[in-house]
């Protein structure tokens, strides 16, 4: 537990509101693999550590507004008038940083008819009151008003996680005023984002010149006819306004509270509590830094207890006598080794559990003599094996000449189809999430990082006798739990033996040429200076392009553009502010242009650089098939999904990539619009069969019914529209999604999306029917049997029962799409193998497979690669895969 006792009381109030929509805008999007949205609740969190470890609090608040309407509305209608909407993508947000609050042990609050800044007015007065400091955090400069002797504010600068500490003095100091005039400031000056109307004309510099002088907005008013010029009319003319505007800008620090201050004591948390929160949410980092993966006492006792039920045998060069007589019974096996990344990790020890007893080998031990056996039966087809990431077992032992065979059942690869949105795979998190006796996570034994050790003996072999026990305890319940759910096919026919043609592709890896890389280093970093000097042409100077202050200060102070969005610290130079801000300078296309350059100089000239194994000259990824939740592969070290390709530039990286064998051919087969095909087979929209049928293009054939046209007038922009919403329908995009891409206002996004639904009325009907579906379920599946479980579905929260329902539309879609490209990878690998071809399969990239093939058998895959591909899942519309060839990845597209 995290310890909040303290000599000296000290309350920490936090504003809920304004740091999670700071949190939200200032990091860039994020999802846990359920897809929902974290990054405003990552931000929140990381600014929440920070202000605890810096405090110290032994009370704290996260206080929340509970509505749109509070009693400010009485004397002001339109006051906050003029927000937009919150996005969902930060709505759907709200209830989880509420449950993480309460995993922190933190009490959280809000009231009818109030603010956050209320509550928060309320009870820092209260501590005064009381004798106690209080510690304010917000994001908004109203909050200034309450410093005084007893309470500080922290307003967040840069982000949320970088704030600046407000006392009377601080204040003092900065704007020449007392806390107290802050809402005199206010009223002058005004407030855009809360509607605050103000005086007209007048900015924080004239007000603050003018409470300089006068001390309060009521001075000036009484002594107006000291004012000079126009400013003097306009203060005239407004005077109801900027009465007004104080009042509005005051915090009512009167609120009828119904708890005392010790309602909000707080002993700190629980690392449990803290730890299952953290693994929902995917914040991995943050509970590596928090330690939370360190066994408690009741962890380290259970783990012994299971050791001890077994005789566990460290095998070393005199002991294989009894391994070897026991590998016909044995149950299950573990190998275990340290690194991420199997391609490279050192290989530690393997556990083999038969009967009563565990047999424990060190790696070193497999260069012995005695060894022998043990690795014929590792390698033994025949001997079936159930293990834990046998495909990453698979990878370790090749690295010392070993070719496992025999894996009959994966208990990880089991558990993920069981759940897919499980965060946290490694067996001490299976057992937590499965309520059974747990053991001791690795990072508790191991350590992490710079801290990793390799234990005694004594205690590896206790660990891995506590490991390889938990293999076989789960092997029968999850494979009961597969048979009673009707996914057994799915696991045994599709996911078990993908694993190992998965591991067959790693281990063969891709050729890339080193020298074709560097030139094009060379070409980027050309290009780069290019454009940077035609940065400084257009804009009429120099300055550091890479400094998003100077860039801020350059295209809205120097080049005076649109601002079109700021943040505490300055101008924000995003990516979507210079998205729209492209049109009026030729600096801003150039930048846009100077980032990309630089970031695949970065990212994948000088990082896949780092990646080519000198021994054979090649690039090795691995294929994790228990990450995603719509069943997707994910490519890992590197990753080879993420290539930019929407760029010429980033075309070109895959020209490195080529044959491992002279005169041979680079074949690449991608899916043509698969997600869209499986949406007219699943929703059986005639509309949208029809298109595919007939061999029409889609986007056109949406732009023509969506806009009423005939094929002929729909123009460039109308098909761009129409595939943006196409995509965005698969993708369950919202309003606000949609109106981002395509820079349009989200009615006239709405009103897009309710005229396809008009056009295609059954992929309208496939929605709602698969929406009352899960709610009555509890999960949707793909025509796989796939499952994805919706447990928000039936929330009362509108946001997550939002979020499910459009899971829910998606997810047999993509998911089903995923399940047809892995049903391909193992035809083609079966087709490969029973026709005796050299041509091997190398990389899957989303909806691309991507083959080496010898010159005598080119004409052979031209034909069997796509013929495969199309035949994987019979569906009402054809499956079609697009095939091309050339000396390199990027001439085969």
């Amino acid at each position: 537990m995290s310890n909040g006792n303290n000599k000296t009381d000290k309350l920490v109030l936090i504003d809920g509101n304004s740091i999670i929509f700071r949190a939200f805008y200032a990091l860039p999007p994020l999802t846990n693999s359920s897809g929902l949205h974290t990054n405003a609740v990552l931000g929140f969190t990381t600014m929440l550590l920070k202000v605890l470890e810096e405090e110290k609090p032994s009370h704290v608040l996260v206080a929340f507004d509970a509505g749109k309407v509070t009693f400010r509305h009485e004397g002001y209608a339109e006051y906050k008038g003029g927000r937009q909407k919150t996005p969902p993508e930060l709505s759907e947000q709200f209830p989880l940083l509420k449950e993480l609050l309460q995993a922190f042990s933190i009490p959280q609050f809000e009231l009818a008819g109030y603010e956050a800044d209320d509550i928060i007015g309320t009870l820092s007065k209260l501590a005064e009151d009381q004798g106690k400091s209080a510690v304010v955090v917000s994001g908004d400069k109203d909050m200034l008003q309450l410093a005084s002797d007893h309470v500080s504010v922290l307003i967040t600068r840069k982000g949320v996680s970088d704030v600046e500490r407000y006392t009377p003095e601080a204040i003092g100091e900065k704007y020449g005023i007392s806390p107290a005039q802050i809402i005199d400031l206010k009223g002058l000056m005004g407030d855009a984002s809360d509607n605050i109307p103000g005086v007209p004309g007048v900015g924080e510099k004239t007000a603050l010149k003018l409470l300089q002088e006068f001390g309060t907005v009521e001075n000036v008013l009484d002594r107006v006819e000291e004012v000079k010029g126009k400013l003097r009319d306009n203060i005239e003319a407004n005077m109801d306004s900027a009465r007004m505007s104080k009042k509005l800008a005051t915090i009512f620090r009167e609120v009828p509270l119904e708890r005392t201050l010790d309602d909000i004591v707080w002993n700190g948390y629980e690392n449990a509590s803290l730890a299952t929160a953290f693994r929902k949410l995917e914040f991995r980092a943050l509970s590596e830094r928090l330690n939370l993966g360190e066994a408690n006492k009741e962890e380290i006792a259970l783990s012994a207890e299971t050791a001890s039920k077994y005789d566990v045998v460290s095998v070393s060069a005199d002991g294989w006598a009894g391994l070897n007589d026991a590998l016909s019974e044995a149950e299950a096996l573990i190998v275990e080794a340290y690194g991420d990344n199997p391609h490279q990790t050192e290989g530690i020890g393997l556990a083999i559990v038969a009967g009563t007893t565990c047999y424990v080998v060190p790696f070193a031990e497999l260069r012995s003599p005695e060894a022998v056996p043990f690795i014929q039966w590792l390698e033994d087809e025949s001997a079936t094996k159930t293990g834990y990431d046998t495909h990453r077992s698979e990878l370790v032992l090749a690295r010392s000449g070993i070719a496992l065979r025999g894996q009959t059942f994966d208990v990880q690869l089991a558990a993920y189809l069981l759940d897919p949105t499980e965060a946290d795979p490694s067996l001490h998190g299976l057992l937590q999430r499965l309520n059974l006796p747990p053991i001791l996570s690795d990072d508790s034994v191991y350590g992490k990082g710079a801290k990793f050790r390799v234990p005694a003996e004594a205690e590896l072999a206790k660990h891995l006798a506590a490991k390889v026990d938990a293999v076989r305890r789960l092997k029968s319940l999850l494979a009961e739990k597969l048979e009673s759910l009707r996914m057994h096919n799915l696991y045994y026919e599709l996911e078990l033996p993908l694993s190992i043609v998965l591991a067959g592709m790693e281990k063969q890896g891709i050729t890339v040429n080193a020298n074709a890389l560097a030139e094009l280093g060379t070409e980027f970093q050309r290009r780069i200076e290019e454009t940077t000097n035609a940065i400084y042409a257009a804009a009429g100077f120099e300055f550091n392009i890479g400094s998003t202050k100077q860039l801020g200060e350059v295209l809205f102070d120097r080049l005076e553009l649109p601002v079109v969005k700021k943040t505490k610290t300055g101008y924000s130079t995003d990516a979507e502010v210079l998205e729209k801000l492209e049109p009026y300078h030729e600096a801003v296309r150039l930048i846009v242009h100077y980032r990309q350059l630089s970031k695949l100089q970065s990212t994948y000239i000088e990082g896949l650089t780092k990646e080519i194994r000198p021994e054979d000259g090649k690039i090795h990824t691995f294929y994790k098939q228990t990450i995603a939740a719509t069943g997707r592969l994910s490519s890992q070290f590197p990753n080879l999904q993420n290539i930019p390709i929407r760029l010429e530039e980033g075309r070109q990286i895959r020209k490195a990539f080529v044959p491992s064998e002279p005169g041979w051919s680079i074949l690449a087969a991608d899916y043509s619009q698969i997600e869209l095909r499986v949406l007219a087979h699943i929703s059986g929209d005639e509309g949208l069969k029809e298109a595919f049928l007939k061999g029409m293009d889609v986007h056109t054939k949406t732009a023509m019914d969506v806009f009423r046209v005939e094929s002929s007038q729909v123009d460039a922009n109308m098909r761009r529209q129409a595939k943006a919403v196409n995509f965005g329908i698969v993708y369950g995009i919202s309003d606000y999604g949609l109106s981002q891409n395509l820079n349009i206002t989200r009615r006239e996004a709405a009103e897009f999306i309710e005229q396809y639904f008009q056009a295609f009325p059954g992929v309208k009907r496939y929605m709602v029917d698969i929406v009352e579906k899960a709610r009555k379920d509890g999960y949707v599946t793909t025509l796989f049997d796939r499952r994805r479980y919706l447990p928000e579905i039936n929330h009362s929260n509108f946001n997550l029962r939002s979020f499910a329902e459009r899971t829910a539309m998606n997810t047999p879609i993509q998911g089903t799409a995923a399940d047809i490209i892995k049903l391909a990878m193992m035809r083609m690998s079966e087709a490969l193998r029973d026709r005796g071809l050299q041509s091997r399969m190398l990389l899957q990239v989303h909806d691309e497979l991507v083959f080496e093939v010898p010159a005598d058998e080119l004409e052979i895959m031209k034909e069997l690669v796509p013929e495969v591909m199309s035949k994987a899942l019979p569906l009402d519309v054809p499956l079609l895969a697009d095939v091309s060839v050339g000396t390199n990845w990027y001439e085969a597209k």
